[in-house]
């Protein structure tokens, strides 16, 4: 499977031209799948410190504006997270989109409280299982940014046979070898490759670092985005995942 990672504006009108891009490369590169952000379609309104709801609804309203554009990226599958609001609570849902429509499939649970990154103040943690689902023949996962550092749900991804953990993100520009780190080692103890794809730009105190990557299954580094290459597609192969799972570290690990 070809698989495209991205790192895209936080600023709406950047965002748009971008997307321009991001479709012509998705088909050049023929890609099958690709990652976006976190939240991508609007401003980071996390950002603030103090809930607005008008900020959250717009964001809501402008990412379900989107969504009806997916399409245009031209890819078989695409997955990024969204803003909703589910039985009166406030969520980050991941999302798998295909031709055959929309699906939920993951609420993002660890929040940071930290400048620029006010999330436990804007929504609520998901609080459930993190549950395996299949996109384009594979076992996937989201692990929808913070998510990342849970390593005892990568580890029991790759239990359950995941292939692919994806992780969109919004993380800031001086944190940025932490991240790649952290999915490269995501990646090792589940024995699954792990692609993410970040926000880049400024809004208040949060300054995106962009890069996304896609990290092989003992965590060699098979793609990386910068700001002069925001976007990168690799070929990722479901037998090698599945014999990096038969082998050390993995095959001495128990799930929790």
């Amino acid at each position: 499977m070809r698989i495209t990672v991205c790192e895209m504006p936080d600023d709406t009108r950047e965002f748009a031209d971008q997307w321009e891009r991001l479709a012509a490369h998705v088909k050049r590169a023929s890609s099958d799948l690709v990652l976006l952000p976190e939240m991508p379609f609007y401003y980071w309104v996390c950002a603030g410190p103090k809930f607005d709801s008008k900020s959250w609804d717009e964001a809501v309203r402008q990412h379900r504006k989107w969504v009806r554009r997916i399409g245009e990226l031209g890819a078989s599958a695409v997955l990024g997270s969204s803003p909703v609001e589910r039985e009166g609570r406030r969520l980050n849902e991941g999302f798998v989109w295909t031709a055959k429509g929309i699906k939920g499939v993951h609420f993002k649970n660890y929040l940071p409280n930290e400048p620029g990154f006010y999330e436990a103040r804007w929504y609520a943690r998901g609080g459930k299982p993190f549950t395996p689902f299949s996109v384009e023949g594979w076992k996937a996962g989201f692990m929808i940014c913070s998510d990342l550092w849970s390593m005892a749900n990568a580890r029991r991804y790759g239990k359950l046979g995941v292939g692919l953990i994806v992780v969109p993100r919004a993380t800031g520009d001086k944190s940025v070898d932490k991240w790649v780190a952290g999915g490269r080692v995501a990646a090792v103890v589940a024995g699954a490759y792990c692609a993410s794809s970040n926000r880049s730009g400024i809004r208040g105190e949060a300054h995106f670092g962009g890069r996304g990557w896609v990290a092989g299954p003992d965590g060699e580094v098979l793609g990386l985005t910068s700001k002069s290459r925001p976007f990168v597609t690799v070929t990722i192969d479901r037998a090698k995942a599945n014999r990096a799972k038969t082998t050390y570290p993995r095959d001495s690990l128990e799930p929790d």
